[in-house]
């Protein structure tokens, strides 16, 4: 059993978040995670990606090849779009329509959606409207955990909701429960997108 995914956005979208509660779950459940990111993390708004591998099996690569991904998860619609090389034929994408525009070229949202739209395979969902609903912008990556969470099969969701506890603790109860609250509501909006 393995999952390969990439996570894409840009800085400040809390990639690294969502890789660490994946990777705390994973680990909880006895299963093997490497990880490799490259990313402009020191400025807010620069590229990030991070391939995340994860298997009950030993992993020798951090890098997934081009055509092995199983799942990419994108905080930001375009950069769905720039990692579509490495989506295998049977991988899903999981995106967030709210765009972060970084740069002055920024295509066409409509154009971008479109093109996303007409994929197999794909979950677009406003993450950031569905984290405002539930009181907090700042759990939209958490929102996006959760659409993205039927896909990662070797990990269950109470798994992930431990990875959370975990990183949010120290931050106080207030905080864990809106993260659980948001990756909760992206499950749901998957599972209903699919059925």
């Amino acid at each position: 059993m393995k999952t390969d995914i990439i996570l894409a956005g840009v800085g400040g979208q809390g990639i690294l978040s969502i890789a660490t509660a994946i990777g705390v779950a994973a680990l909880k459940n006895g299963l093997h995670v490497k990880q490799a990111e490259t990313h402009g993390m020191s400025q807010r708004g620069g590229a990030v990606v991070s391939h995340m591998r994860i298997s009950d099996k030993a992993i020798f690569s951090d890098l997934i090849p081009e055509g092995k991904a199983d799942l990419i998860l994108s905080i930001e619609p375009m950069e769905a779009l720039r990692y579509l090389p490495y989506l295998s034929e049977t991988g899903y994408i999981v995106t967030n329509t709210t765009p972060f525009k970084n740069i002055n070229n920024y295509p066409e949202l409509e154009a971008v959606l479109n093109k996303l739209g007409s994929l197999k395979r794909v979950v677009a969902i406003d993450a950031d409207g569905i984290a405002e609903k539930i009181g907090s912008k700042l759990s939209s990556n958490m929102v996006m955990l959760g659409a993205a969470s039927p896909f990662i099969e070797s990990i269950e969701l109470s798994s992930l909701e431990q990875g959370i506890i975990e990183l949010f603790t120290s931050k106080g109860q207030k905080v864990v429960d809106v993260n659980l609250s948001a990756l909760r509501s992206g499950k749901e909006f998957a599972e209903k997108t699919l059925n």
